[in-house]
């Protein structure tokens, strides 16, 4: 046997030694046969030796740092609802002899961060707007978790709780989920008709926000389907379907999430998808024959005022609110919501809010819902 060896790894990675038969006296005297066989053990070596593979990977290569003071938290994400008091664990396993604790809260749309508090364990300072309902919970010197008080629909998101530690620094990352629901939203005027800034707008004005799109998918897991395509958060543009059908994409396409990607968000034009959370008041019903007009006096006189679209939606969702009644909303639409589905309320197979879309304003046909706050 003829040892045949590879040229010289560079530092760090590994080399071999490939063993090649040994040939007879003679057997390379023809040029031909001498190429041949060249050929032949090069094929050999880069078949044989794993010093040559592109997935070859670097001896002594770096490891994800540890933590050295922070304690990794059992849970990244916490749960919550609209006015409710959360708090995001911080916890250090260890006091450095200097340093700072920093909470920041994380904005992709910004490529950025707020900061909301900065402490050093004896002495705190709040930042931005979140300021007023914001604490360091201090169960114990070693606890800079941080809680917030009536938590609002813009709280939702993720969070850092940063180290800083001289030159070094160390952080863990959370998420704030609020528990809630998604729903698609047009104007008046007919479907396709806001660019991103006027659906965030009319999101907001009807008691929402615009959905980010783990909200809209959530939503699509939990049945929503829906065949006309609205704004998200992110500035993209999506719509969820559950049952495929040819008119919302095709037939032949699983059900999904079906998305137009990023859209320009002054030119173009769809519908919103807003979220909401749990109501901080009630949602009720007052019978009668009522224009839009006197359906918004009714709601006055009882001290409440006429209710949001995402108002009825949140009690529908959170209180169970199950009414067999049309009634005017504060948009001037008309809508039932339907927990218990049954054949003479709408037909549906599924719980849902109803519409009646937007009526003339002069018709005296239904009831009204109204909202009153705690």
């Amino acid at each position: 046997m003829v040892a045949a060896h590879a040229p010289a790894a560079s530092p760090g990675l590994s080399c071999c030694v490939v063993l090649i038969p040994s040939l007879p006296p003679g057997f390379l005297q023809s040029p031909a046969l001498k190429m041949h066989w060249v050929l032949l053990a090069s094929l050999w070596l880069l078949a044989a030796s794993p010093t040559f593979s592109i997935f070859q990977k670097p001896t002594g290569s770096p490891a994800t740092p540890r933590l050295q003071y922070l304690l990794e938290p059992l849970h990244t994400a916490v749960h919550t609802q609209r006015g409710a008091t959360a708090t995001l664990p911080c916890v250090l396993r260890a006091l450095p002899r200097n340093y700072r604790v920093k909470w920041s809260k994380v904005e992709p749309a910004n490529y950025g961060e707020n900061v909301i508090i900065i402490t050093n364990g004896l002495y705190h300072k709040n930042y931005g707007p979140l300021s007023p309902r914001v604490r360091l919970r201090h169960s114990h010197r070693y606890d800079a978790s941080l809680t917030i008080t009536d938590v609002t629909l813009e709280d939702e998101g993720r969070y850092r709780c940063q180290l800083v530690n001289g030159l070094e620094d160390e952080s863990v990352s959370l998420t704030l989920h609020l528990e809630g629901v998604v729903f698609p939203y047009q104007p008046i005027n007919g479907r396709y008709r806001f660019n991103y800034h006027e659906a965030k707008r009319a999101c907001e004005q009807q008691d929402a926000r615009l959905a980010t799109y783990q909200q809209l998918y959530k939503a699509w897991m939990e049945g929503l389907d829906w065949c006309n395509a609205g704004w998200v958060l992110d500035g993209t543009v999506h719509y969820p379907i559950i049952n495929s059908r040819e008119p919302c994409g095709g037939r032949l396409l699983l059900p999904g999430i079906r998305s137009y990607g990023a859209k320009d968000k002054q030119r173009d034009r769809f519908d919103a998808f807003c979220f909401t959370s749990a109501l901080q008041g009630e949602v009720y019903f007052i019978r009668g024959h009522l224009n839009f007009k006197e359906a918004g006096q009714a709601c006055r006189n009882h001290g409440a005022t006429i209710a949001k679209v995402g108002q009825l939606y949140s009690a529908w969702k959170f209180l169970g609110l199950d009414r067999c009644d049309g009634g005017w909303l504060a948009d001037g639409s008309v809508r039932y919501p339907i927990t218990t589905p049954r054949q003479r309320c709408g037909g549906l197979p599924e719980p849902g809010v109803r519409s009646f879309g937007f009526p003339s304003k002069e018709l005296r046909t239904y009831g009204t819902y109204c909202f009153v706050g705690t």
